[in-house]
């Protein structure tokens, strides 16, 4: 990570191996996919990180590769369990520096999701659990006049996900962009930054069975500018950017990493 020393206008850059040293992270949804991959990466910046997810043993895993990552299973679609896992994390390291927002559903296939059921269901999920851990993070973060939270939205807040139709899941990440927005703006003056990332094509469980057929492999990459899905390695740079104080003027921003999907 590359930093730039305060002191002139042109700053010196200064190489930080560490640059989430001494800093305690959440990530929510880490049991796979990209949240296992984002508490591995800020483990391995520096920062003590606890997961949540509701498999335990996929959350024991992770901590034993690394002593790191502290597991915290539960549901963070529950207030009880946002509760827990905020007090839990002020008990062990006594601050919350980092949040990342990431656990999130989708509605279960196309007839479903055309039901109320289901448009309910994933923005309790992907809306109003991000809203309460946020709100949670935030008591401990203004007290120490610093801290970052980053909610994971997606290309689809952007545009709508033809030809899967998948209604509640776009909705629900366009209103996370406005809700980072919103939060970013409310809680500037406490020292909070609030900010989005977008990911585009990247396998993770709840879109397995796309990347497995061959034909819909090849319309994404007939479709993308860049040719290809993104390798969970290139998230690795914004999170650490959001996360870290290379990103210390930077609030209310939805950084989209996509190929190029939404531009074409």
């Amino acid at each position: 990570m590359i930093l730039l020393q305060a002191g002139s206008y042109y700053s010196r850059a200064v190489y930080v191996p560490k640059p989430l040293a001494d800093r305690v992270a959440i990530v929510t949804g880490a049991s796979s996919g990209l949240g296992a991959r984002f508490a591995q990466v800020l483990a391995e910046a520096g920062a003590q990180v606890v997961v949540s997810a509701r498999r335990r043993e996929r959350l024991e895993e992770l901590a034993r590769a690394n002593a790191a990552i502290h597991p915290v299973p539960g549901d963070v679609g529950e207030a009880d369990d946002r509760e827990q896992l905020v007090a839990t994390t002020l008990d062990r390291f006594g601050r919350v520096d980092v949040c990342v927002n990431n656990a999130g559903i989708s509605s279960g296939g196309p007839e479903r999701q055309a039901t109320l059921e289901a448009f309910r269901e994933v923005m309790r999920g992907n809306i109003e659990a991000v809203f309460g851990l946020s709100h949670a993070v935030a008591v401990p973060m203004r007290a120490q006049r610093s801290g970052s939270v980053i909610n994971v939205s997606s290309m689809f807040s952007l545009v709508a996900s033809a030809p899967v139709p998948e209604a509640p899941y776009v909705t629900s990440k366009s209103a996370l962009n406005g809700l980072t927005r919103e939060l970013a703006v409310q809680w500037a003056p406490d020292g909070i930054r609030v900010n989005a990332i977008a990911p585009g094509w990247f396998r993770t469980e709840m879109n397995s069975e796309l990347f497995e057929d061959e034909r819909t492999r090849r319309w994404l990459e007939r479709n993308c500018p860049l040719g290809r899905p993104g390798r969970i390695d290139e998230l690795d740079g914004i999170l650490l950017f959001l996360a870290s104080d290379a990103s210390s003027y930077c609030t209310g921003q939805v950084i989209v990493v996509d190929g190029g999907w939404t531009i074409r």
